[in-house]
């Protein structure tokens, strides 16, 4: 099957069925009768499944696939209108952000992506604290990261964990801690930055300026969040 936009969404959904169940991907396969390097292709995103192996998979979790149709990234569209609607202190709390940078404290570092756009204001998904850390500092971060019980994400196994720790690529890397996900980018240097106050702490925060011009995925959000407001605007008071 040529891979579209829904593999993606087909891995994610697979992946976290099995993890709600605690089941490995060993485990899984055997249960739907498919290897384990399928369901490692499949939940890592390198292979749309069939429709037979699809159901075969969540057959065997005891879901099943329902079909839907809505306009383009609708989901996306509602979430952002979601979070829009919440206090950015609730969103903090939620996430675990202060108990996070509380930890923190081992090596420098910056908030960046999505997390920094929340803590200026946009109402964007943030799954994860992303942060960026220097190379220098790679063996100070890896340090925390044993303490704290760290784990890398796999992306040949579509789970975290069976890979060397330290950070050894450019890009970005995520991890799973005792404290909650990060997702670090790897830097010569740390980027400029301003301060940011929410009910008592300060985040030092890369700017939305610079966030639309170095960071992909959280510049896309943000347009994405502009654009309705541009859209909301127009349509005026009474959606018309």
């Amino acid at each position: 099957m040529t891979q579209t936009r829904l593999g993606p969404l087909l891995s994610t959904a697979v992946r976290q069925q099995r993890h709600q169940r605690g089941l490995s991907q060993c485990e899984l396969a055997e249960m739907a009768g498919v290897s384990q390097s399928a369901v490692a292709r499949i939940e890592g995103g390198d292979r749309t499944p069939s429709i037979a192996v699809l159901e075969a998979l969540l057959a065997a979790m005891d879901v099943q696939l329902t079909i839907g149709v809505e306009p383009l990234d609708a989901h996306l569209d509602a979430r952002i209108d979601d979070l829009a609607a919440r206090p950015i202190v609730e969103r903090i709390d939620e996430l675990g952000l202060d108990r996070l940078l509380d930890r923190l404290t081992e090596f420098p570092q910056v908030i960046t992506g999505s997390t920094a756009a929340l803590l200026q204001g946009a109402p964007v998904p943030v799954e994860a604290l992303e942060i960026a850390v220097r190379w220098q500092d790679s063996k100070r971060f890896t340090r925390w990261l044993e303490a704290a019980y760290g784990q890398r994400w796999n992306a040949a196994w579509g789970e975290f964990g069976g890979v060397w720790l330290e950070p050894e690529e450019q890009g970005e890397h995520p991890w799973s801690t005792r404290y909650g996900e990060i997702r670090a980018t790897m830097c010569d240097e740390l980027p400029e930055t301003i301060e940011v106050r929410h009910a008592g702490p300060i985040y030092r925060v890369v700017p939305v300026t610079e966030l639309e011009l170095t960071e992909p995925r959280a510049g896309d959000l943000l347009r994405r969040y502009r654009a309705r407001q541009l859209a909301g605007r127009a349509a005026g008071p009474d959606g018309r």
